[in-house]
């Protein structure tokens, strides 16, 4: 991190003594000044080659074991599923004399990564689809997990972990986080694994997808791996994919080539960016985002308005009109609070410098975030703002 010095600042003594700025809002988050060029990374760490992905996989179960949290009789995918799993057994019972409260009907699903071979474990995810209160200390039964081409890619079974619980009795209920949903970690063996094809065989050729796509940060990626490889083998096609011509030497040993492909080193670029959060009030900003010289004068001013309701009573009167009767008051009240000044700051040369002096006058994370608005809108904040 840079040792430059503050920046000078000034402020009206009466604003810090505000009461509504003695606490700066927790999840402001102040980086400071950092130099502008990026280290050197691995170009493993800035994408992946083009054909590694994950496969998601999806299977309807059982849930079996449940101390009567499970579906409600009154579900029928629930009876119908169990009278299924019965049948497989010899047991031929009518999905309309199944009553019990201990099974559930669940959705499972996995992701099966790149290169998974037959006998892999994954871990699996179990929701429940019905009325079920909790699944805890349920165990899910052989489900078979298919893929987008119907196929089926893995089997899952076993005990389920759920990190909560709940209870209830006579219309108390006790709840912690989501007990409708649970985990089997390494529950589910893999049957048949994808191929992942790296090379196009029509080019020859091996593309490397960046993560973030960028022109600069392309271009350098394919002058290192150049130099890794020798000659000019690589080449930026956009601003994400980066196409390498595989040697006809290295035909044979391709795990070799991507290798020295992803431990080139890079320095990634990346653009001026500013991350704003108005729901967390969270402000994220990269130490080297320029804004131009700017006075910043921000003041607030707040309104209550309350009201109490009171009834007038009469009471010296014994024999009164059909008419007569209790009348009830509302007294509206409005205290309008306007500070007498408001903070300055001046002289911030990114906006690092900008959000720290604010923090040091305790301002709030919601003004500090109106105020870069404002900064962005005035023309003088040289990047990207994300409002989330």
């Amino acid at each position: 991190m840079s040792s430059r010095p503050w920046r000078p600042f000034f402020f009206a003594p009466h604003v810090a003594a505000c009461a509504h700025r003695l606490l700066l809002v927790a999840g402001l988050l102040c980086l400071p000044a950092i130099d502008a060029h990026a280290e050197a990374m691995r170009v493993k760490d800035l994408g992946k080659l083009k054909g590694w992905r994950d496969n998601a996989l999806v299977g309807t179960g059982l849930v079996t074991g449940l101390a009567g949290t499970g579906d409600s009789p009154a579900n029928r995918a629930t009876r119908q599923s169990l009278a299924n799993v019965l049948s497989r057994f010899d047991l031929s019972l009518p999905p309309e004399s199944l009553q019990s409260r201990n099974v559930a009907v669940v959705m499972v699903s996995a992701s099966l990564p790149a290169f998974a071979r037959e006998g892999d474990t994954l871990d699996v995810t179990v929701s429940s689809t019905g009325d079920a209160r909790s699944l805890v200390g349920g165990t899910l039964l052989l489900t078979p997990l298919k893929g987008a081409n119907g196929r089926v890619h893995a089997l899952a079974q076993g005990p389920l972990s759920v990190g909560g619980y709940r209870h209830d009795a006579n219309g108390n209920v006790v709840q912690k986080n989501h007990p409708t949903t649970g985990s089997i970690p390494n529950g589910a063996t893999v049957e048949q694994g994808v191929d992942a094809s790296m090379v196009d065989a029509r080019q020859n050729v091996v593309t490397f997808v960046l993560a973030e796509p960028d022109y600069t940060t392309a271009t350098r990626v394919a002058e290192s791996i150049n130099r890794q490889l020798g000659g000019h083998p690589a080449r930026a096609r956009d601003a994400s994919g980066i196409e390498i011509a595989v040697p006809s030497a290295q035909d044979a040993d391709l795990v070799a080539l991507f290798a020295r492909i992803e431990n080139a080193q890079v320095e990634p670029d990346r653009r001026a960016r500013v991350v704003i959060n108005e729901r967390t009030g969270t402000v994220v900003a990269g130490g080297d985002v320029r804004i131009s010289k700017v006075a910043i004068s921000h003041g607030d001013i707040r309104i209550a308005i309350s009201e109490q309701n009171t009834a007038s009573q009469p009471t010296q009167a014994w024999d009164t009109g059909p008419g007569v009767r209790t009348a009830v008051l509302t007294n509206t009240r409005v205290d309008v609070d306007e500070p007498q000044g408001a903070g300055f700051v001046s002289g911030a040369r990114t906006v690092a410098d900008l959000v720290q002096s604010l923090a040091r006058l305790k301002t709030p994370t919601r003004d500090v975030i109106s105020i870069l608005r404002a900064v962005k809108a005035a023309g003088a904040l040289h990047g990207e703002l994300v409002v989330q």
